[in-house]
């Protein structure tokens, strides 16, 4: 019985469902790790809950500036800029 079923799933064809099925949930436990450990609302530990609502402006600042938006703030909202200047901008 389980053979079968293996034999079902683990075909060459299935792979990729497999690759895009496993970046997708990386993609969610890297962000849900990001806020546990790095949001500045998020409280963890029974201390920090009863510290209530904190008034921490330049922690917040700082989670919400990260590193990737830095990064992509002044660049062109395209993903192939060259394709798209070859067809838009004729010579």
């Amino acid at each position: 019985m389980a053979s079968a079923t293996l034999n079902r799933w683990l075909r060459p064809e299935v792979y990729p469902l497999f690759l895009a099925v496993g970046t997708a949930v990386g993609i969610c436990g890297m962000q849900l790790i990001r806020n546990i450990v790095t949001n500045p609302e998020v409280r963890v530990t029974k201390e920090n809950r009863a510290a209530g609502i904190l008034e921490n402006f330049a922690e917040g600042e700082k989670y919400a500036e990260h590193s990737l938006r830095k990064f992509v703030r002044n660049k062109s909202p395209e993903i192939m800029p060259s394709v798209n200047n070859f067809f838009s901008k004729p010579n």
